[in-house]
């Protein structure tokens, strides 16, 4: 088994998570948990480094309906960020490559449907949620 290593504040894509949002932490927790190679930085929305990178891209931190994937200046959003991320987490989840045949414009309104409407489907946490220990070396 790999171990996995130590992100530094200046290398890899960063993912910009709502860490209120059931769905949104279980899936930082997935994306964590099968990054083998440690590609991958963390941001809550509700934190500085997340508001800061929401604002860069010229998004309102205060209405985070869009999960983001920053990687130096290139930004992708909503089904992309998503496709992007489990690109690189290797096989099999590299598969869902196969969902970039259907258009962004179709695949996004399905995204946003599901995120506007997170916290009714799958729920709010009163508090963020904090990564386990062994991965706070990769949470900003």
């Amino acid at each position: 088994m790999t171990t996995p290593r130590p992100a530094t504040p200046a290398t890899g894509p960063i993912i910009l998570f709502d860490a209120e949002c059931v769905l949104c932490s279980a899936n930082a927790r997935f994306v964590l948990e099968r990054d083998r190679k440690a590609v991958f930085r963390l941001a809550s929305m509700q934190g500085e480094v997340g508001r800061s990178l929401y604002r860069r891209h010229g998004m309102d931190p205060n209405d985070p309906a869009s999960l983001l994937v920053v990687d130096g200046e290139r930004m992708r959003r909503d089904s992309d960020a998503v496709l992007s991320i489990y690109e690189r987490l290797g096989f099999p989840w590299s598969l869902v490559r196969v969902f970039r045949i259907v258009p962004a414009a179709l695949r996004d309104p399905v995204y946003l449907l599901v995120a506007r409407h997170r916290y009714r489907l799958f729920g709010r946490r009163d508090t963020c949620w904090v990564a386990p220990q062994r991965y706070r070396d990769r949470i900003l």
